[in-house]
């Protein structure tokens, strides 16, 4: 075995471990997993997330997870807590401790102050006979028989069935609370998926030019607006309406079809009927009609006023595409 067979097998067999260990998380989810999850949905505080070396790694993903998705979370770190950090809690907080052995000298520590507290203690654990699991009010099985790692040594199997089963809560919470996409936009506002939730048409075509001719306007004029509007394009308006759009193609076809343009008029090489979209629908509604119709460009309307062209330069210059 050369040194190329000998990485995608090791890689293979990792994904093959892991891949079964969260299959078998499905059957683990059970009537404790549904009442831990109804115990953060009805608790009026926050979700306190904690844990130590790997498993607090994945502890804060989860956090971001549930934060971004509605739920109020914290992370604390376990050896933190038991050094100051326990004040984190308060009254009304529901504490989710992540261990795969659940016996850790932090996690012996740390659980027996929680508990006189009186705040609920939900348990992500692989051994649910352990120090942690019997003394959480839920136990979130996240069993993993054997680390990916050949030494069964390295957390991989393990952190990822927690990863699952946080995700799992996550998912659970969001569905309960009937969270929408535009819920989810309040909280991505930046970057390209923030963008996708709330970017609209009328974003893009504000600081646009409108380049727009009469039918009437001769071949000359056409090229000139369009040449001086740099968008390839241009919308053929009359009586403030659109009746027409001359792209660059255009041009091209109907060069190549006459050898004499005089006469010729905007209303002659237009195409009628143009793909049109409202200025306050969302962006990444322009990016399916042009994906669907195979154009470049749209030309937005306002109330029925013309209002500007967005082009797919915009959408890529925002990161829709």
């Amino acid at each position: 075995m050369n040194i190329f067979q000998q990485i995608i097998a090791s890689a293979q067999k990792t994904i093959h471990i892991e891949q079964e260990a969260i299959a078998h998380l499905h059957s683990l989810i059970d009537d404790e997993f549904a009442k831990a999850v109804e115990a953060i949905y009805t608790s009026k505080g926050r979700v306190i997330i904690t844990g130590i070396g790997k498993s607090a790694i994945i502890a804060q993903k989860i956090v971001a997870t549930l934060n971004s998705t509605g739920t109020p979370s914290i992370f604390m770190h376990a050896a933190d807590a038991i050094h100051g950090d326990l004040g984190t809690i308060q009254q009304d907080d529901v504490v989710i401790c992540i261990s795969k052995s659940g016996n850790t000298p932090e996690i012996k520590v740390l659980v027996p102050l929680i508990k006189k507290t009186d705040n609920i203690l939900i348990a992500i654990t692989s051994n649910r006979d352990s120090f942690l699991g019997t003394q959480a009010d839920y136990i979130l099985h996240a069993y993993a028989n054997v680390e990916a790692c050949p030494n069964n040594l390295a957390p991989t199997t393990s952190t990822t069935a927690q990863l699952v089963i946080g995700d799992a809560v996550a998912v659970a919470l969001l569905d309960l609370k009937g969270f929408s996409d535009k819920d989810f936009a309040k909280y991505h506002p930046g970057g390209a998926l923030g963008k996708k939730l709330y970017l609209r048409v009328g974003d893009l075509t504000a600081a646009s030019e409108k380049p727009s001719v009469p039918p009437e306007a001769s071949i000359k004029e056409v090229i000139i607006e369009i040449s001086a509007k740099r968008l390839g394009v241009t919308a053929v308006i009359k009586d403030k309406e659109i009746i027409g759009i001359i792209t660059d193609g255009d041009l091209r076809r109907m060069l190549s079809q006459n050898d004499h343009l005089e006469g010729l008029t905007a209303q002659d090489i237009m195409s009628p009927s143009p793909k049109i979209i409202e200025n306050d629908a969302m962006a990444v509604k322009a990016k399916r009609i042009m994906e669907e119709n195979g154009i470049s460009q749209l030309l937005a309307v306002k109330d029925t006023t013309y209002a500007g062209v967005v082009h797919i330069h915009d959408l890529i210059k925002e990161g829709i595409i």
